[in-house]
Formats: structure tokens, sequence, C-alpha cells
């Protein structure tokens, strides 16, 4: 007779777990308990023959529920007890330094859909039902362990029948939280938007309002969406114009796989991805002729799509004629999700005509997650439900903040070895999006059992709204604070994604601030444990209104074109090639003559290596895009445009030294541009700074004795540079890396930033090493 305690960490709460050692005990005569320890992971005591023990472990790790994850067992052998069964034992609180990882929010399981169809079903038609194997989990999760009483669904006590379910080891509902049914659990009302309750079925009678074309408030999972049928084109407008977002496309929900094959290509990763547990958002190619609505994604190749992932979803395209809905972020342009019912009615009386509304609470709002496959492999562009709060491993074992980036923001904790990235927090030069950001940052405090820091890192930017809060916190906490340089962390991320101890990044992006105070973002870094150091870049260019040429890329494009052609030449260009960019700025010719001036006189001018300016100031030229409504717009309509192109016209972009010459890609576009279809220019251009930056890198690579290259930042999405850098280092005979959970651009800068905040602690690099 034998007895062994064993220590198990990883997602092991939330999914089944105990209950799964409980089947597999008794099917290996076992005898002992299984004890849930909250943060410090759960405890299994097992006591039996030795041959029915090593059943029992090969059983654990290789019959674990679909959403159970191990990394570490520990075992310990005990005297004989003498247990006369096995159970599942009362959880604890457990010891501080643990490592249990709370599992996302699940997407609706096959037996519960099942369930809800079936008309003999307790809970047929009920939105809310769910088991162990899915529903809501971080997003109602207050502390640990996970336990009812620790979630919001501790205000639905549970009725007889759901406690017989929640009781039962041998019952798929086995401690699954949220249990309840349409007699003890949370229900659905449905509002005019002057808060009259409508009578009635409200996910019928929403159904049928979506149908006639009304917009309709729906609160779901993570926060509240505004839904209207997609294929209503005046729907869709208005909604736009309530919203005040006249571009940014909406992502859409679609009733199932055979609807989204209507309208998108549709490869086999992007099926799978759509189908995961996750249910993201997928951006996917559009078909040609495209049948929704154009307004839906203007301008852009590409369509973002989900399928249903609550009860809630599904009920609702039961009930509808429409098989798409918009199903967008219920915010204004900048702003957090609403997520509370009573700021529902305060914030979009003006947008909604309708609220669909439950009453749970949702603790920790969580917008829905965006990826998308470039050169076929997954690319995240916002990590939020489905994701957080899943950890990503680094070698650095510290309690760390590392705050991210200004927009896009998510911060990410530090702890044993791993970093724990938020769910997304947005735009933090909002007020309302930073009292956000603090109270996640102290429920991940609570949940992840940090109650100090060893260090809080941020962005070198000084102007940053998150930089500022993390210095307030370092002080008041007095923990040692860190800065770190922009494009070194997205170049981190790859390293800790990848798991690798040096390489040359090319970090493609928007704007970052530079260690000389010039703005970044087309940068070619080689980074390892010893050394970090930039080794080429664009060459700067002017940016006349500094911050305004993000939303103004004409002006991104004169302060490139002056690198070339004199004042008198570049007005002459502008008038010819884009006259419609000058009636774009806010003060038309007056705005436009100004800026001549100021590039004239180099005053209010700042200096720039961005490639993402490079790409809008593109955008301008070909007469693609002149505004910028949305982080990334006009570069993201140009990679559309580019995407009709066919032939290469060979542009090369000089490379002198450590100076990328892009101006001079321009010159070479100009000299075309009237009898080159505008379409082939946008292909070739791409192509042209894909091969400079994957050239430099190579060339780098060799010098330094590196064999891996990666690419980072908000650029790094783009299909055409990317597949261009990626058939180039390759055929050089070196490693192509970038990261595939941890997002690109800035949502996913933290991770690199935590990582960075190791070697600093380690005393690998140093603070001016970073900084400097």
């Amino acid at each position: 007779m034998k007895a062994y305690r064993l220590h198990v960490q990883g997602i092991v709460q939330a999914v089944g777990f105990r209950p799964f050692v409980y089947r597999i005990a008794h099917e290996n005569n076992l005898r002992g308990y299984v004890k849930n320890l909250g943060d410090a992971g759960v405890e299994i005591v097992v006591e039996g023959r030795e041959e029915e023990v090593e059943s029992f472990l090969r059983d654990l790790r290789e019959k674990l529920p679909p959403l159970a994850r191990i990394e570490t067992i520990r075992k310990r052998e005990l005297p004989p007890q003498g247990f006369d069964r096995f159970y599942i034992e009362k959880s604890s609180q457990g010891g501080e330094g643990g490592d249990s990882i709370i599992p996302p929010d699940i997407a609706i399981c096959e037996d519960c859909l099942r369930e809800l169809f079936d008309p003999t079903d307790k809970r047929y038609m009920y939105p809310f039902i769910v088991c162990t194997n899915c529903g809501p989990r971080f997003t109602i999760i207050e502390d640990l362990p996970y336990d009812r009483i620790n979630t919001t669904m501790r205000e639905f006590p549970m009725c007889d029948y759901c406690e017989s379910e929640y009781r039962d080891p041998l019952n798929r509902r086995y401690h699954a939280e949220p249990v309840c049914c349409p007699v003890c659990g949370p229900s659905y009302r449905l509002y005019t938007n002057d808060g009259d309750e409508i009578i009635g079925d409200p996910l019928k009678k929403a159904a049928e309002l979506i149908d006639k074309g009304y917009i309709v408030a729906i609160k779901g999972i993570g926060g509240i969406h505004l839904a209207c049928d997609a294929t209503n084109e005046e729907a869709v407008a208005e909604l736009r114009r309530r919203t005040h977002r006249p571009q940014k496309p909406f992502a859409i929900m679609a009733k199932d796989v055979e609807t989204i094959e209507e309208f998108s290509f549709l490869s086999r990763e992007e099926l799978e991805e759509l189908t995961s547990y996750r249910r993201p958002i997928v951006t996917l190619r559009k078909k040609e002729p495209f049948p929704l609505p154009e307004n839906l994604a203007p301008g852009l190749h590409t369509i973002g799509v989900m399928l249903p992932y609550a009860g809630t979803h599904y009920i609702l395209f039961h009930w509808s004629k429409s098989k798409v809905y918009v199903m967008t972020s219920a915010n204004y342009p900048g702003m957090p999700m609403v997520k509370d019912n009573d700021r529902a009615f305060e914030e979009l009386k003006d947008v909604a005509d309708y609220f669909l509304l439950h009453n749970r609470k949702i603790l920790n709002r969580a917008d829905d997650s965006v990826i998308r496959f470039v050169n076929g492999r997954r690319a995240v562009i916002r990590r939020s439900r489905g994701f957080v709060p899943l950890p990503v491993e680094i070698p650095f074992n510290y309690r760390g903040l590392a705050v991210g980036a200004e927009l896009l923001n998510a911060f990410g904790v530090a702890k044993n070895g791993k970093v724990y990235p938020s769910q997304y927090i947005g735009n933090t030069s909002k007020v309302e999006v930073l009292e956000f950001m603090g109270e996640a940052i102290e429920h991940f405090k609570r949940i992840l059992r940090v109650d100090g820091f060893d260090l809080i890192i941020a962005d070198l930017h000084p102007s940053y709204n998150t930089t500022k809060l993390a210095m307030e916190m370092a002080n008041e906490l007095n923990v040692e604070f860190l800065q770190v340089q922009h494009h070194y962390a997205h170049i981190a991320s790859v390293m800790a994604e990848r798991k690798l101890d040096e390489m040359i990044g090319i970090a493609v992006d928007g704007v970052g601030y530079g260690t000389d105070g010039n703005t970044w973002g087309g940068e070619v870094i080689y980074l390892s444990y010893e050394d970090v150091e930039r080794l080429a870049h664009i060459d700067y260019y002017p940016l006349p209104g500094g911050d305004l040429a993000s939303y103004y890329p004409l002006r991104a494009l004169m302060g490139i074109l002056s690198k070339v052609y004199s004042i008198d030449e570049l007005e002459g260009i502008i008038e010819r090639c884009c006259p419609k960019a000058i009636e774009s700025l806010r003060y038309g010719k007056v705005e436009f003559e100004v800026i001549l001036t100021q590039l004239a006189k180099e005053v209010n001018t700042g200096y720039a290596s961005s490639t993402g300016r490079v790409l809008d100031a593109f955008s301008v030229l070909l007469n693609v895009a002149y505004r910028r409504h949305y982080e990334g717009e006009p570069a993201m309509k140009l990679e559309s445009f580019a995407m009709r192109g066919k032939n290469d016209l060979k542009f090369e972009v000089p490379v002198e030294g450590e100076l990328i010459r892009v101006e001079e890609l321009f010159a070479q576009a100009l000299d075309v541009i009237d009898t080159a279809s505008p379409a082939d220019i946008a292909y070739s251009l791409h192509l042209a700074l894909g091969r400079a930056f994957a050239e430099t890198a190579v060339e780098k690579a060799k010098e330094f004795g590196v064999k891996n290259v990666g690419i980072s930042g908000g650029v790094a999405f783009n299909e055409l540079i990317v597949k261009t850098a990626r058939k180039i280092v390759e055929a050089a005979g070196l490693s192509f890396h970038t990261t595939h959970e941890v997002p690109r651009g800035d949502n996913g800068i933290n991770v690199g930033q935590a990582f960075l905040g190791g070697l600093y602690l380690e005393g690998y690099l140093t603070r001016e090493d970073l900084m400097l």
C-alpha cells in the first residue's frame, strides 16, 4: 500500500479538473481526496497499490478535460492514511506565492447547445445555460478560490435541481460555478431607450426589432454590444452616425460557418480559430462581389467576423430572419465598453433604440479578441475575451507590473516566471480608460495574490498617461521604476514568446518615443541577454505639426517629399497628384500653405523614422485615404488597395550605412505615377519596404553571427510586408520569427516590457541600455 501527496499547478480550476480526478481515482481503485487550494493549485492525496497509482498518474496527464492544462506535478510520498474512499474536499484559500491559473471565458459547448434547443430539457431556450466545460469565468470572478461565493453568481442561490447537479461528482455540472436555470438564475429584460420594459419574450422581440432595422444594445458575457441587421445598409449607416464612427470597420456575427462562406474566404486555420473555445473575431478576406453592405468595412479587403459564443446569440439567430448581425462594442470612440445596466441607459440613450439587458453583474470588462492570419500564421490584434488571464512564460522569476503603451493598451503582471497580460484596456489618453486600467490592475493583483512588486516598467515616452501612472505607483509603493524604449519592447515580446536568447528584430510601427527624442517606428535592432543596439532605421523625415500628421497624413507625405524636392516642386506635386488631400485638411488651402512654410522654415516640425507614417503618406499620394478616423486606417486601406496590384515594379529602397532612404521610394513612385497602375504602385512599394528591412536585417544577422530574425510592431500585421520579409530571411538560411500568442502591436508591448524588466533585474542589461 502506497500513499502520495500530489501538488498540481496549471489551468486546474473552473475546468472540471476535480470531478475528473474523482472519476479516474475511482477507476483506478484509489482512496484519498482532491482539494482546491485557491491560488496555490490543487492538492491530491491518493492511496492504493503502486501499479494503481502509476495508472492514475498516466490518466492524470493523458485524459485531461479539454480546457485543463497541467504545468507542474510535485509528488511526495506519505505514510498510508487509511482512507475508506475517494472524495472531493472543500476548497481552501491556499498559500501565498501559488500559481493557479484561472481559465478565460469559454464559448458554449456542444452539449449545452444541444440542450438549449431540446424542448424536453429544463434549460430549453435559457440563454445562461452552462456546464463545467463552458461559460463565463474571468468576467465574473472576484477572488480565488474559484467558488460561486467569489463570483457574481453568488447573487443567484441555486434551486434544488441545480444544486443536485452541482453536488454530483459524476455530473457535467459538478462545481460549475455559474450553473443556473430559469428558476434560479439570471434573466433578460427588454427595454425602450426611455427605460420602459417591453412585455413578452425579450430575446424573441429583440430579434424581431433587429430585423425591422432597429439598433439594440445587448448585454453579453464581457460587456454590452450594439447590434443591428448587417444586411441592412441604412441601419449600418445609422449606427455609424450615432456612434461617431464614420469609417471604422464593424465586427459582424454570423449565424454559422455556412453563412460566413457566403461572403468571405475561409482557410482551415481560420475555421479552427473561429470555432475554437475562444470564439474571437477573425478578419477574413471578402469575396468579390461582396454581398453585404460595403459600409460594414469601407475600403478594406477584409471583414471581421465571429460566430455565436453564448446561448443569447444562438437564441437571437433562432428567432431572426437575418443571418448576420453587426456586433460591435458599445462605446464611443476611445472610451471603455459599457458593461453596467445603469450606465447603459445613461451613455447609450442616443445610440440604441432598445436595450436587451440581463441582471448578472459583469465584474471584469472583456472586449472580443481579434485575430488575423498573416502569411498563413495567426497574428493576435487584440487579446481579450477567450485569452485573458492566460499567461505567457518568461525566463525571469520576479513580481512586476508592465503598464504597456498609451493606445491599444493592456498591462501585464509578472509573477513566478510568467506574465499575465490584462484584457484590452484601450486608449489611456482618456481619463475614463485610465480609471478602468487602475481598477483592472487592482483586480489582477487580487486574483494573482500579488501584494507587492519588485519593479514597475513603463514606456520611455514622458507624456504617456501610463508612464505617469506607473511613476506615481512606484513612488507610492516605494518600488523601483524602469522605463524602456518602445521598439525594444516590441522586439522583446518576440524573444519572450519564441524563447530566444538573441535576435535581429525588425520593428515596423506607427510611432514610439526614441532614445534620441525623435519619433521611431522603422528600426532594425539587435537584442540579446547581453546587449541592445539600434543598427539601422528609416532615415528621419520631417513631420510638420508633429502628432497632427497621424490624423492628417498629407503632412507626413509633404515632410517626406521635402527631403527630395524643393518647396515649390512639392507644392506642384501635391496639387497635381492628390488635390483632394488639400481639401481634407481642417482649413484647406490656408493650412496647406502653413505646412509649406513650416517645412521651409523648420518650424513646429518633429522628425520621425516611422513605417506607419510612410504608409500613411503613400495612401495620400495614391488617393486612397486622406484622414485617419481610427488607428491604422490609412495604412490598412493602402494594404487593401495594394492587394489589387499584380505587377512588381521593382522599386528599390537604398540603404546607406544605417539609413533606410524611403524618400527615394516616393521619387520612384512619382516617376511612374502617370503611366503605371496605382494598385501596382501600392503593391510594389510594400514589397520594396519588405525587401529593404529584410535585406538589412539579414546583413546585420550575418555581421553579428545571429541565426534569428524577427518582426514586430503595428505594421507586422501587413500581409505583403511580412510575407516578403519572411521569404528573404528564410532564403538566407535564417529563422524568421514573430508572435502568434502575443499581439504584435501595442496591445502586446507589456510582455516585451516585462521581459526587459527581467533582463534588467538579472543584471544583463542596464537602465542606460534600455533608455539611451
